[in-house]
């Protein structure tokens, strides 16, 4: 869409220094909602009031119950455009911050010279300002762009949870003209530059349950078949399946086992996770883990009876791997950064988002929101040891600045074949 006019740099800037102060308050709101994720009334009091910010800039909504009764609904806001392409822009409602956790660790809205303390403020409900500012933006000092593309907005209520359906509610919704994701999940920097997400790992969270057969451990040693000494014997391989080389991690998470110390124990557990950028290499793990399971080495001296070993695999979230398309988003926004006056870097990030379930249905790109620092960190220490999360006011403007000269640039030229095109 070439006759989109590229916006005044100048004028678009000092409309969001002006809205700042609106955002902050905005966040300050949204962050005084505790939206854990377990908290249904508060994800959707959150939603609900996210909804009336963006509904002045013409948004229609849409709750999308949850698959799951206990999470609240996702959030689906739409603007139809006139001629030009759609824009999937992604956040979440909810966070890691129980109500207790907040009130025992004092963990509320909190501004600090340039940071601001508190639960979301940067994963992710500064994210969503961010989204608001630019938008507003637009709207106002490039109402050509603003008004020819049609925005899809998406808010997962249970992303930090991995949740399972998300993904599927954006699928149905994003049509066939939708350009790019967008994901407003936190900067982080290296060196002072800003790195923008162009894959990330995938994760499964897996069990080992080991069935022994108990005994008096006095009397009828010799007749048990210890499930706790099965578990450990497994466990170091699978902390061995690590290959830093290949981006793939093995942790083990959780170990329990047995009831009393005169019992030889019947039964062990443990529970953990692995991740991978390759596909393949993911592939190759769920193999590897699933192997594990039958007959284990522990046996009754008295008659041979075998430990037995069961593997689970409790769900996936796929790998995001690189890619054309998330590449080429990055070279749209490394050109921008560049036209701004400094310089942009790509990343593979090893923590989930939603763009794990979006990268291969539209061309995807991620780190679009604010920078702060301590994701899912609640405590404070008075030497310093213990910092919360926060976000800086600083980045706000020129991040919202930096989103609205890509997004044009995008627009303005659809057909690039490093776009995924």
């Amino acid at each position: 869409m070439t006759n989109i006019r590229e916006p005044d740099l100048s004028a678009l800037r000092n409309h969001l220094e002006r809205q700042l102060p609106a955002g902050l308050d905005l966040l300050r709101q949204m962050v005084e909602i505790n939206s854990f994720t377990g908290n249904r009334a508060g994800v959707n009091r959150l939603g609900r009031l996210t909804a009336e910010v963006f509904a002045p800039l013409g948004f229609t909504a849409e709750f999308v119950p949850s698959t799951n009764p206990a999470w609240g609904e996702h959030l689906v806001l739409t603007r139809p455009g006139a001629g030009g392409p759609a824009l999937a822009l992604v956040s979440h409602l909810d966070t890691v911050f129980p109500p207790e956790e907040e009130e025992r660790n004092d963990f509320h809205w909190r501004p600090e010279g340039d940071r601001i303390y508190g639960p979301g403020t940067h994963d992710i409900k500064g994210g969503t300002v961010l989204m608001w500012l630019m938008l507003d933006a637009l709207r106002a000092r490039a109402p050509e762009l603003f008004e020819a593309v049609t925005w899809r907005l998406f808010w997962n209520s249970s992303e930090e949870a991995f949740s399972p359906d998300f993904g599927a509610v954006c699928r149905q919704r994003l049509g066939t003209d939708t350009r790019a994701a967008l994901v407003f999940e936190s900067e982080e920097r290296e060196d002072g530059r800003p790195l923008l997400v162009v894959a990330r790992k995938g994760r499964a969270a897996w069990r080992l349950r080991v069935s022994g057969r108990g005994a008096h451990a006095g009397a009828r040693h010799a007749r048990g078949a210890n499930a706790i000494v099965q578990l450990a014997l497994l466990l170091p391989r699978v902390a061995m399946f690590t290959d830093y080389a290949r981006g793939l991690t093995f942790n083990v998470g959780t170990v329990s086992g047995g009831t009393v110390t005169n019992r030889v124990p019947h039964e062990a557990m443990a529970e953990g996770e692995f991740r991978a950028f390759d596909p393949a290499t993911f592939a190759e793990a769920c193999v590897r883990l699933q192997a594990l399971a039958g007959p284990g080495e522990v046996r009754s001296p008295e008659d041979d009876f075998a430990c037995q070993v069961a593997v689970e695999l409790l769900g996936e979230t796929r790998p995001w791997p690189s890619n054309p398309g998330s590449e080429g988003l990055f070279a749209v926004w490394r050109e921008a950064a560049a036209m701004l006056g400094f310089e942009a870097g790509a990343q593979r990030r090893g923590g989930l988002s939603d763009g794990n379930l979006l990268w291969d249905a539209v061309p995807t790109l991620d780190g679009l929101g604010p920078w702060g620092e301590n994701d899912h960190c609640s405590e404070r220490s008075p030497d310093g040891s213990k910092t919360p999360e926060y976000v800086a006011v600083s980045s706000f403007v020129p991040k919202a600045l930096w989103n609205c000269l890509a997004i044009a640039r995008l627009v303005a030229t659809p057909n690039r074949s490093d776009v995924g095109q």
